[in-house]
């Protein structure tokens, strides 16, 4: 049969005969130098070796599945434009992780006002999102129920307690963004920053999403969670000590010594700047409407926000603000 071969077939035959079948289908070969030669296959193979390897876990995705309402959840918040110039923010979509970062709350908000800017590029919200929205009492409304009495994380959530219209109790809060060890130079970081340096992974590369930001937010907070209690600790035994000294003052001098007017909400305080110590230079204005109380000096200019309720007096914001700075020299002295 072999006179009947086609005559390319039969100098194959030859050439792999002289040659060795072996070294085509081998991952090596030895070559006469006594050098290992490596074929194109075995090539391909340890590449893919390689990309696997380079592949890093994301830290971001839940390890367990558990979706139960615990002790500690994140929330992260969207927000749409409002206003002729869709300049004034409202919330356009909530969520919220519990600890393990599985999602147990997250819906689009239809807005009180009409919405002027979706700012997709950063909420990722569409109109269509927004046609079969839930109201934002109702949302209100759940979003309260599934906050209270639990360990609040997120970042900057003055911001999204502010469009919720909601507040929460200041021990209870574990914000990314006043976080001690996460400041630089004492200033705020973006959470984006925030996850890049500690958690290794890169979030809000375009469109935010709501869901991954809280994540990240908790991821933060239960890498530090020890640490972070520790110095809630500390601030609650220094908060104590400021309420018996602001008390000793009262009996002292009277409640009506320290505030000098204020039927506004709006009033000026005897007690002197924690940063330029310069006396009758404080003014304190609650903003009932937003629940957001300011104190701030018109000599340094320096100043002090913070979340009230209808009971909080200017006093109180001042107080709050003392034990801040009082905080951070603690940690500062402390070596923290």
């Amino acid at each position: 049969m072999a006179s009947n071969l086609n005559p390319n077939w039969a100098q194959l035959l030859e050439t792999l005969k002289s040659n060795g079948s072996k070294k085509y289908f081998s991952k090596h070969s030895q070559r006469s130098d006594g050098a290992t030669e490596t074929t194109v296959l075995g090539k391909r193979k340890e590449r893919s070796n390689e990309n696997s390897e380079a592949v890093k876990p994301n830290p971001l995705v839940p390890t367990s599945s558990d979706c139960s309402l615990t002790d500690a959840v994140a929330m992260d918040c969207e927000m749409v434009g409002v206003s002729s110039l869709g300049n004034k923010s409202a919330l356009g979509r909530v969520t919220l992780v519990n600890k393990w970062g599985n999602v147990i709350y997250d819906e689009y908000v239809r807005p009180l006002e009409h919405v002027v800017d979706f700012r997709t590029k950063i909420s990722g919200i569409r109109p269509r999102d927004l046609k079969k929205a839930k109201k934002f009492n109702v949302v209100q409304k759940k979003v309260a129920e599934l906050i209270k009495g639990r360990i609040l994380v997120g970042h900057a959530l003055h911001n999204d307690l502010k469009a919720l219209l909601l507040s929460h109790l200041k021990k209870d809060i574990r914000d990314t963004s006043e976080y001690t060890p996460f400041l630089k130079e004492g200033r705020s970081r973006s959470l984006k920053n925030l996850a890049s340096q500690f958690l290794d992974v890169e979030i809000q590369n375009g469109e935010h999403c709501p869901i991954q930001d809280a994540r990240a937010a908790m991821l933060l907070y239960q890498k530090n969670r020890k640490q972070w209690e520790h110095s809630i600790k500390d601030f609650i035994r220094l908060k104590e000590k400021q309420k018996k000294r602001k008390h000793k003052k009262k009996s002292k001098h009277g409640e009506s010594e320290n505030v000098v007017a204020s039927s506004q909400r709006n009033c000026k305080l005897r007690d002197g700047c924690p940063f330029c110590n310069h006396g009758n230079s404080v003014e304190c204005r609650i903003d009932m409407k937003n629940l957001i109380g300011e104190a701030s000096c018109r000599i340094c200019q320096e100043s002090f926000s913070t979340t009230v309720t209808a009971l909080t007096e200017p006093i109180d914001i001042y107080s709050e603000w003392i034990d801040e700075c009082e905080l951070v020299n603690y940690y500062e002295e402390d070596g923290k």
